[in-house]
């Protein structure tokens, strides 16, 4: 029964002088890969405010939960494919997810909602050149319904699907020529009609982007011609 307790009283202390060993508040910490932590501690592992700086350059500066970030923090680039781009938002479990905005260094900008790492929800990606997306994404591309418009007049409002216009929509050109209908990888593939400025209209099918068995309208609404296979009659 002595021994017993001794050997209880033993393994006591060690778990205390185990617990007394781990960081708790402010501190710092350099990793073995040259990495180094400084900011705030709890039970050994990185919980609060903290800046976490890579070996590669890449730095992350913000709150941190168990170890991994977590909640409001910046994420810098630095060298490598991605170097220049910053994400500043919300983070769960080590991931973008929440609501963020992602910059990269040739000047494009993400603003909206992120799952897992990527932009998953509603969002608006805008380009240098002035073009921009308002719409749906789903794991980093536009998916669903969304927005399009080119920094030259042209707008299409409608479907998406990995990326590119996708299912019904609605583009309009600058020219104030607009087309309605069905779009496949990016043109128009399927029923459509397209209306001119002086209210001549092309109905029927596309293919490809080019008219196949299309009927063609006066504004009177009186037929003018026709494509049939893609030949125009």
């Amino acid at each position: 029964m002595k021994h017993l307790l001794i050997i209880l009283s033993i393994l006591l202390l060690s778990s205390f002088l185990t617990s007394c060993e781990k960081k708790n508040g402010p501190g710092t910490e350099t990793y073995e890969d040259g990495s180094s932590y400084v900011g705030v501690f709890k039970d050994g592992e990185r919980n609060g405010q903290g800046t976490y700086t890579f070996s590669d350059g890449d730095k992350y500066e913000g709150e941190w939960k168990d170890g991994k970030r977590a909640g409001q923090g910046t994420y810098t680039y630095g060298k490598g494919e991605w170097e220049g781009d910053k994400y500043v938002g919300d983070w769960k479990d080590g991931k973008r997810t929440g609501k963020g905005t992602y910059t990269w260094s040739n000047g494009n900008k993400f603003i909206g909602e992120w799952k897992d790492g990527k932009q998953t929800g509603q969002g608006t990606l805008t380009f240098p050149d002035g073009t921009k997306y308002v719409g749906w994404f789903k794991d980093g591309t536009q998916n669903g319904q969304g927005t399009k418009t080119w920094s030259y007049g042209t707008k299409y409002v409608g479907e998406f699907k990995d990326g590119t216009q996708n299912g019904q929509g609605t583009f309009t050109w600058g020219d104030g020529r607009k087309i309605v209908g069905e779009f496949k990888d990016g043109t128009q593939n399927g029923q459509g009609t397209l209306t001119f400025p002086d209210g001549t209209k092309y109905v029927g099918e596309w293919k490809n982007g080019k008219e196949w068995n299309i009927t063609l309208y006066e504004n009177n609404g009186n037929i003018i011609g026709r494509f049939v296979d893609g030949v125009k009659q």
